[in-house]
C-alpha cells in the first residue's frame, strides 16, 4: 500500500503546518491588541498637530519655514513604510502597488524619485525596481522607536529644505479595523491647507487662522514642524504595525482553515484507497477459494 503510505505522509506534513499557522495566529492576535493600543494612543496627538500645521500653512507669520515653501526641484522623496516580515496577506502588496502608481505618475512628468525604506519588504522592493534608496531603517521590532526613524527620514527632510526635492510623500498602511487596512500615499511636505479647507467647507465653518508667537515665530515654527514630522512618521509606523498584526492574524486563520480542509480531503482519499485495497484483497481471496 505504497499510495496509502504516501498519503499518510502528506496528512502528517499538513497537520504539522496547521499547528504552526495556528500558533502564529494566536501570537499575532496577542500582539495585535498591544499594537492597536499604541496606535490609538498616538492618533489624537498626530491628528491635532497635523491640524495645527495645516492651519499654519494658511496663516501669515513673519517667518516662513522652508517646509512651508514649495520649490521647483526636479525630484520627489518617498518614505515607504512596510513590514520586516511576510505572511501578512496582501498588505505590503497593496501599499507597494500604490507607491508604484505614484512613481509612474511622477516619472511620466519627468520627475525623479528618492526613497527612504522603513521595513525589509519595502527595501527589497525598491532595490528590485531600481529606485534610488537614500537611507533605510529595518528590524524595528514590535514597538516603533522614534530614535530609529528620525535619522533615515532626516535625509529627505534636509534635501527638501535645501531645495533638492520638491515634495515628500509618506506611504503606509492605515488601520481601519481588524478586517480592513487601507494603503495611503500622503503628502508630508510642503505643508498644504487643502484638507483643512475641505473639512471647513463640509462643516460650513470657513475660517482664517493666525497665531500669536512666544517667544518669536522662528523658534515656535521650527519646533512645531519638527514635532509635526516626527508625529506623522511615528503614527504611520504605528498604524502599519497594527495593520501588520491584524493582517497576519487573518492570513494565518485562513491558512489554518485551509489546512483543515486539505487534511479532510486527504483523509477521504486515503480511506478510499484503503477500502479499494481491502476490496481487492477480499476479491483475490474469494477467487482463490472458488478455484480450490
Amino acid at each position: 500500500m505504497a499510495a496509502g503510505k504516501e498519503i499518510r505522509g502528506k496528512i502528517k506534513s499538513v497537520e504539522n503546518t496547521k499547528k504552526i499557522t495556528k500558533a502564529m495566529e494566536m501570537v499575532a492576535a496577542s500582539k495585535m491588541r498591544k499594537a492597536q493600543d499604541r496606535m490609538r494612543a498616538a492618533r489624537p496627538y498626530s491628528e491635532k498637530i497635523l491640524n495645527i500645521a495645516s492651519n499654519l500653512a494658511k496663516a501669515h507669520p513673519d517667518y516662513v519655514h522652508a517646509f512651508m515653501q514649495p520649490n521647483t526641484a526636479n525630484a520627489s522623496g518617498f518614505i515607504v513604510v512596510t513590514t520586516d516580515k511576510g505572511l501578512c496577506g496582501g498588505m505590503n502588496t497593496n501599499v507597494l502597488r500604490a507607491v508604484t502608481s505614484k512613481f509612474r505618475e511622477l516619472q511620466a512628468a519627468g520627475v525623479g524619485v528618492n526613497a527612504v525604506a522603513i521595513g525589509n519588504k519595502g527595501l527589497g522592493f525598491l532595490n528590485r525596481v531600481g529606485a534610488k534608496v537614500v537611507s533605510h531603517a529595518v528590524q524595528l521590532g514590535d514597538k516603533p522607536d522614534l530614535d530609529k526613524l528620525i535619522g533615515p527620514v532626516k535625509v529627505l527632510l534636509d534635501a527638501f529644505e535645501s531645495g533638492k526635492i520638491n515634495a515628500v510623500y509618506l506611504c503606509y498602511t492605515k488601520f481601519i479595523n481588524t478586517m480592513k487596512q487601507e494603503a495611503v500615499v500622503q503628502q508630508l511636505l510642503p505643508l498644504s491647507a487643502a484638507d483643512m479647507h475641505a473639512e471647513a467647507a463640509a462643516s460650513g465653518t470657513q475660517r482664517e487662522w493666525d497665531y500669536l508667537y512666544e517667544p518669536d515665530p522662528k523658534t515656535v515654527i521650527d519646533e512645531l514642524l519638527t514635532r509635526y514630522v516626527e508625529a506623522l512618521v511615528y503614527q504611520a509606523v504605528a498604524e502599519n504595525m497594527a495593520s501588520e498584526q491584524s493582517a497576519r492574524m487573518v492570513a494565518m486563520k485562513a491558512a489554518t482553515d485551509n489546512a483543515g480542509s486539505v487534511i479532510a480531503d486527504l483523509k477521504l482519499v486515503y480511506n478510499k484507497t484503503r477500502q479499494a485495497a481491502i476490496t481487492k484483497e477480499l476479491s483475490e481471496i474469494v477467487a482463490g477459494a472458488a478455484a480450490v
